[in-house]
């Protein structure tokens, strides 16, 4: 909250909380901020004093000024032409009167300097600001259980009895194994054959975490411009990684029932996909589980069409083991399997792995060895132990658990307040209709301490949604949900 009393003015206040979200991209580039009027009103200022502010942030070279239109977020390197229009509406000139004239003044030497329109904004820049610690209250929109619940004795001691081995110094001083520690990936492989994947040991590759597994496929099957079929909504890290290696997104529709497969047949014939990424279990966001029907159905089409699918099982920890996975059905030929354990277990230990037909093993190793070398044995071992001994089987039960406990209680509280889900509660994630637009909302809670996932942060291409994600993990405190009520009743006036 501003204050009257503090040493800095209120102007110097507005302009430090808004450049602070900028460079810790809770403001992506290509936002728009709200206008004068707007911002008056949200923090309790005259406008006068929003328009010193934004003065300053132009002068930083933080934002821009664009003729009529507003302030928007600078990219580096790019800022606003007299010709393009980004989509967004005109704003009203009575509304920016009092910013007008250095406004325009700021807009022509853009111009002048001949630079470029501002690009849509980046999901990348988003997910960033979603490590960004806001305070220290549950954040809502974050991915992740709380620390408090992965905290473990046998973690630790697991590391003491790898680290007291005779062989530490033998497998520290070396490269090690590039597929991965042996012990562990044979325990992966009998993990995996109660999930119904069967797979040896030598045709699986561990990672740096099921991002850099899924790099790894990326990088090994695509060439830039290649057509790669997403769920949508889907993980908006997945399309900014994607977009960055230069690849043809295509979005598919995920419903209840599985992908639209109508879209995908269609993607099949038009576009020829060579590859398919799907979250088949607790997708994220919405927490579907793919129906056995639509498994078979893309199964076919990938053989018909001759493209892969990227089964990623990140969620499998907390997931029912007869959940229906299409590596399962296909047996690894066309499919490959991606999970870890940074959700579940330690998400600074960073060990990923990945399951893959054998004949494509050598290629996925020959991207993994140009990356990275190798995997750090340490930490694989005493993974391999916590498996081995059972421990990780109990802590992912005890995890459970305290998920349904808290699913029931974040559901309650977030029906009391006015909400519905789009999608039926399960897993970790909720999918809720709040019925506002949530870019704005989420804007606006920032101020109290709360960091949301907006709903137009898991699409391909960014647009207006009334949806939002939430962990129920960290939405079970009835204080969140007052203040969200309020805020959101302050956005509809």
């Amino acid at each position: 909250m501003l204050m009257k009393s503090s040493t800095q003015s209120l102007t110097e206040q507005l302009s430090a909380r808004i450049s602070e979200r900028i460079r810790n991209r809770l403001l992506a580039p290509g936002a728009r901020l709200p206008s004068v009027r707007q911002c008056a009103q949200q923090n309790g200022v005259s406008p006068s004093t929003v328009v010193a502010a934004y003065d300053q942030l132009l002068a930083q070279g933080l934002v821009e000024a664009r003729k009529n239109r507003g302030f928007f977020v600078r990219e580096s390197g790019r800022a606003a032409s007299a010709t393009e229009d980004d989509g967004a509406p005109p704003v009203d000139p009575a509304l920016e009167s009092a910013a007008a004239n250095w406004s325009t003044a700021h807009w022509f030497a853009a111009r002048a300097a001949g630079r470029r329109g501002v690009s849509p904004v980046n999901a990348m820049a988003l997910i960033r600001g979603m490590f960004h610690k806001v305070s220290d209250k549950p954040q809502p929109g974050m991915g992740v259980f709380p620390p408090d619940w992965l905290e473990s004795t046998f973690m630790p001691a697991a590391v003491r009895k790898v680290t007291s081995s005779r062989s530490l110094q033998d497998f520290s001083l070396q490269y090690g194994e590039p597929l991965g520690d042996a012990g562990l990936r044979r325990l992966l492989a009998k993990k995996l054959a109660t999930l119904n994947v069967h797979t040896a040991p030598e045709h699986i590759i561990t990672t740096v975490g099921a991002t850099h597994a899924l790099d790894i496929v990326s990088r090994t099957l695509l060439r830039p411009g290649d057509p790669v079929m997403v769920e949508e909504p889907g993980w908006a890290v997945e399309f900014a990684r994607l977009a960055a290696l230069g690849m043809h997104i295509l979005p598919v529709p995920r419903r209840a029932d599985g992908p639209d497969l109508e879209v995908m047949a269609k993607y099949c014939e038009v576009h020829k996909p060579k590859l398919y990424v799907s979250v088949s279990v607790f997708h994220n966001p919405t927490g579907y589980c793919l129906p056995p029907g639509s498994a078979h159905r893309i199964l076919q089409l990938a053989n018909q069409h001759n493209f892969h699918v990227v089964e990623d099982d990140t969620y499998s920890h907390i997931a029912p083991e007869h959940a229906t996975r299409l590596t399962a059905l296909d047996g690894l030929q066309r499919t490959i399997y991606v999970s870890g354990f940074a959700k579940i277990l330690a998400p600074n230990w960073r060990i990923g792995y990945l399951a893959a037909p054998p004949t494509l093993v050598e290629q996925l190793l020959d991207t993994k060895l140009l990356a990275t070398l190798t995997t750090p044995a340490l930490l694989e071992k005493a993974l391999a132990l916590c498996i081995e001994q059972g421990q990780l089987r109990r802590h992912s039960e005890r995890i459970r658990t305290r998920l349904d406990a808290a699913r029931a209680r974040s559901v309650k509280l977030a029906l009391s307040a006015g909400c519905s889900f789009a999608a039926e509660p399960v897993g970790l994630f909720g999918w809720v209709e709040t019925g506002v637009d949530t870019d704005a909302l989420s804007q606006r809670m920032l101020d109290e301490g709360y960091l949301l996932a907006p709903g137009a942060l898991f699409h391909a291409e960014r647009k207006p949604s009334t949806l939002m994600r939430i962990n129920f993990a960290t939405t079970q405190d009835a204080a969140f949900w007052r203040i969200f009520e309020r805020v959101r009743a302050e956005q509809g006036r």
